[in-house]
């Protein structure tokens, strides 16, 4: 099966020779290729019965790494279920016009950010509406910089509690059944507040404008893309309700810690070509193949690579960090539902145990006997072996 890491380690670089590549693409592409590999290190188990010998290499723990979410992905799922109240969630998607894509690409830190900024405060402000709900609402929200075909395609992923703790804190204001707020206000405010902070970065000159978007530092080119950003119809979707609460989580499985593309939709790189599979939503969601050449895919990954430390999953409202526990707390509290004493026997738990735990494959069993493996070498003094 083709992988990832064998386009990359085998184009990968002739493509940095031709077209250079920024430090954190570069870093990227070192630690895909190097990903559970010697290079990385790693330590031995041998079976006590059987005498049966296994080497495991490290992983690179890189973000953009297809190979290195599995359990990342599963430890946060497990976490976020403590969160869960016994309420409707809803998904609410925001997404941008398509010409704007340039731009973002060339200032992704501050467009990014501009994103998350007008996305969470069109939604806090219009729970917050006495007209609406009149209530601080909780969400998390996933940037997701990629389209199906690995072109760009910013959009933020919402997942929203339906309802909220009153503005005086007094109860809990639950959200109409399978109905939250109206895609036409949300999409005409998360406009509207996007544009004025796209209009303050370019005046307080926070935004760059390199190569082919140049001709945008003269104001009147600008005022002429803000003009035409207006005159477009800007799309927000709002999802149905999910059924249960249990199956927030399950969906939330799918945009976690997901990559660009995943080493499953990778068909096979043949005659300089990669192929790999898709799914075209403009043709009620069918599952087709694409055909790239080579560096054509490499460059279409690369534009996912995000600005070093730059965080893409946010928590708001009810549900950010620094209150999430307390407000939670009266939140049960208010519902009435029964608050189960925390555990927390698993807070120094190794990574083998939590594999153990989360997926049932237990390192410690021998493949071949059943014997029990030991751990007798760390290759090179490596450092522990990762998640």
């Amino acid at each position: 099966m083709t992988e990832l890491a064998d386009i990359l380690n085998e184009h990968g670089q002739k493509y940095i020779d031709i077209y250079g590549l920024s430090p954190e693409q570069l870093k990227v592409l070192s630690d895909i290729t190097s990903c559970r590999t010697a290079k990385l290190r790693g330590h031995t188990d041998v079976c006590e019965e059987c005498g049966h010998l296994r080497i495991s290499y490290n992983s690179c723990r890189n973000r953009h790494c297809p190979k290195c979410q599995g359990l990342l992905k599963e430890k946060w799922i497990e976490d976020r279920k403590k969160d869960l109240l016994p309420i409707q969630y809803h998904h609410i998607v925001f997404t941008i016009p398509n010409n704007l894509n340039d731009l973002v690409l060339r200032n992704k830190k501050e467009m990014y950010t501009l994103l998350f900024k007008a996305s969470s405060e069109t939604l806090k402000e219009l729970a917050a509406d006495p007209k609406y709900l009149n209530a601080n609402i909780g969400f998390i929200s996933i940037l997701h910089t990629w389209g199906q075909n690995l072109m760009d395609h910013p959009h933020i992923h919402c997942i929203v509690t339906g309802g909220g703790l009153s503005l005086k804190n007094k109860e809990w204001l639950s959200s109409k059944n399978n109905f939250f707020l109206p895609v036409k206000v949300i999409s005409s405010l998360f406009k509207g507040k996007f544009m004025a902070c796209l209009r303050k970065k370019y005046n307080n000159n926070k935004l760059s404008f390199p190569g082919n978007i140049d001709y945008l530092k003269k104001d009147s080119n600008f005022q002429s893309l803000v003009d035409s950003l207006y005159s477009k119809k800007w799309v927000v979707f709002s999802k149905p309700s999910f059924a249960n609460p249990e199956a927030v989580i399950e969906y939330l499985g799918r945009y976690i810690n997901k990559v660009a593309i995943s080493n499953h939709r990778i068909i096979k790189i043949e005659k300089g070509k990669v192929i790999f599979k898709y799914k075209d939503y403009s043709d009620n969601d069918k599952m087709k193949y694409m055909a790239l050449d080579v560096f054509e895919f490499i460059r279409r990954f690369l534009l996912h690579v995000l600005p070093k430390r730059f965080v893409r999953i946010r928590y708001y409202g009810i549900l950010c960090h620094r209150y999430r526990k307390r407000n939670l707390l009266f939140c049960r509290y208010l519902l009435k539902v029964y608050i189960k004493s925390v555990d927390n026997s698993n807070s120094k738990e190794s990574w083998r145990d939590l594999l153990l735990r989360l997926t049932g494959k237990d390192l410690t069993v021998c493949p071949k006997c059943g014997g029990n493996m030991v751990s007798v070498d760390n290759l090179y003094n490596i450092r522990p072996s990762p998640l």
